[in-house]
């Protein structure tokens, strides 16, 4: 076939709200799965934007806290259409999934206790063990291409599993080792981009390798200003609107060191939730916690969108308002809120200088051990989710206490299977566990 000769037509903002509604239903598949549909359409399909400027914004997002894809998305509907259009494909890109995991989280807290629901979930709970050491596994292949930085993920899951160090002070700690390593020995700390440069031609696009970087995505140091000052006084409303109530107080502040904590995505952020939302704060339990990753895994959206169901957990498990259901759509909102606000500053203040140096992008050696440190946290996360789906009626004063739940064990380990060995989709495995831990409890009894 012949490629297209022309430049498409520069769609209109309500063209753009039209796709990004769209993506907001249909993006499962985790942020993988995301880039991808976004590819195929935006690159191959509707050339709005070349595959170089693709995957120039891309390798930028991909050293970002917070997740690529849905700031990708924001990157490229910003360079579009500006502002505006950085906002519409921000909030319809999480939009859906916050509707469908607040109305899960409501079906959850009245019906959890029924037999039926409780034993899907007997059946997804080991699948989630899976899908977590999958995770590892799958940043570990890359990441980890050398001793030093296997040794610097042995320490990250040594420190927060036998010593209990928070999530940011091992973040912290590895980012330091990375830039010394970087110095002394930086053929161990070199990582490529991710994502190569690519030859694929589909044809003239909006946004081309030569087009001129739009009017509005020329950095100034005066809208670099005006953009921090409007995030900061942005944070600030909101927080001054949820001070007088305090557990939504609290969790505008969490979810917000949340935010620029999550260096290598979802997964990695996770143990940090884990600890304040369930340790520390009490907004829900940990079953509560994997039973919430289950359903952000079969639904549309990034992973990150879990806090959603931890705000609404919490926001009914602390009562912020009478209304169970008003409290937990207070709290998935101000969980929301906080969590994906600062992507937006991310794009809109950091766009301009990416789109000014229009260089190849690579990982600095900090971020080189700091994602070597997410792999021994992400383990870490998933032999916490192991023992509670184990042994459910182990407590940290006695860890293996009541029966070994041998079922669960079977189905992770051929869970584990099928997403390695097989390529498997998640939701079909998950969809699988949750048939077999229906069959159990209605045939065998759990």
């Amino acid at each position: 076939m012949n490629e297209p000769q022309q430049r498409p037509a520069h769609p209109s903002l309500m063209e753009a709200f039209v796709y990004w509604l769209k993506l907001g239903f249909i993006s499962f598949g985790g942020p993988a799965g995301q880039i991808a549909m976004m590819h195929q359409e935006l690159v191959e399909k509707r050339r709005w934007i070349s595959e170089h400027r693709f995957l120039h914004g891309l390798n930028y997002c991909m050293l970002l806290p917070g997740p690529e894809a849905i700031q990708l998305a924001i990157y490229i509907s910003w360079l579009l259409h500006g502002i505006r259009g950085a906002v519409v494909a921000g909030v319809l890109f999480f939009l859906p999934a916050f509707v469908l995991l607040s109305a899960l989280a409501a079906v959850y807290l009245a019906y959890g206790d029924v037999p039926l629901v409780q034993g899907i979930f007997y059946g997804i709970r080991p699948a989630v063990v899976a899908v977590v050491l999958f995770a590892a596994w799958r940043i570990g292949s890359r990441a980890l291409k050398n001793k030093i930085l296997w040794g610097i993920a042995a320490l990250a899951f040594i420190g927060i599993f036998k010593f209990e160090i928070g999530f940011p002070w091992i973040v912290l700690a590895a980012g330091i080792l990375g830039a010394i390593g970087g110095k002394l020995a930086p053929s161990k700390f070199k990582s490529g981009g991710g994502h190569g440069a690519s030859h694929k031609q589909f044809g003239p696009a909006l946004i081309d390798d030569d087009t001129p970087t739009p009017a509005h995505a020329r950095f100034s140091w005066g809208k670099l200003a005006a953009k921090l000052i409007a995030f900061v006084l942005i944070w600030a409303v909101a927080m001054y609107a949820i001070l007088g109530t305090p557990t939504l107080a609290d969790m505008g502040m969490f979810f917000t060191k949340a935010a620029f904590l999550t260096i290598g995505g979802a997964y990695a952020v996770l143990p940090y939730v884990y600890q304040g939302a369930v340790e520390h704060f009490g907004w829900l339990t940990g079953a509560q916690m994997m039973d919430g990753l289950a359903l952000g895994e079969t639904t549309p959206g990034p992973l990150i969108m879990i806090v959603t169901w931890v705000g609404y957990m919490g926001g009914v498990a602390k009562t912020v308002y009478a209304n169970p259901i008003l409290a937990g759509v207070a709290g998935a909102g101000v969980a929301t809120f906080f969590t994906f606000l600062p992507s937006f500053l991310f794009i809109l203040a950091g766009g301009p200088l990416v789109e000014a140096t229009r260089g190849e992008l690579k990982f600095t050696a900090p971020l080189t051990g700091i994602t070597a440190a997410v792999v021994g946290v992400i383990v870490n996360l998933a032999v916490f989710f192991a023992w509670h789906t184990f042994w459910p009626q182990g407590t940290a004063a006695a860890p293996f206490a009541g029966n070994f739940e041998w079922l669960p064990v079977i189905v992770a380990i051929l869970s584990f299977v099928a997403l390695w060995k097989y390529k498997i989709d998640i939701m079909k495995v998950i969809g699988a566990c949750a048939l077999i831990g229906l069959i159990y409890t209605f045939t065998l009894g759990a």
